[in-house]
């Protein structure tokens, strides 16, 4: 087992979270389609390396790299907008079993 600490300080198993999620088929497409994104807006000149800024998909799919689909924002922003989609999915998902 392979645990190591992360930025948090807690004890994680890497391996086995990669070979979990990080591993399948659409984990890889969604991730190199990111990486296309990111490429593609430095190419532009719209992000550089170490500007602490992302690339967003507006409808949230990673796979979608039309240019009316992406924008760039900070990071910040882009993990706030994450959160933010999770909570908002619970709520929803509460509801529907009258909870």
């Amino acid at each position: 087992m392979t645990l190591k600490r992360d930025a948090r300080g807690t004890l994680r198993d890497y391996k086995r979270e990669y070979s979990r999620f990080q591993s399948s088929k659409k984990a890889k497409r969604d991730r190199a389609a990111r990486n296309t994104a990111r490429r593609r807006a430095e190419r532009e000149g719209r992000v550089h390396k170490g500007d602490e800024k992302e690339i967003d998909h507006k409808n949230s799919a990673p796979t979608d790299n039309r240019p009316a689909n992406l924008r760039v924002v900070s990071r910040r922003t882009n993990r706030a907008k994450k959160e933010n989609s999770r909570r908002r999915g619970s709520r929803r998902n509460r509801s529907s079993w009258g909870l």
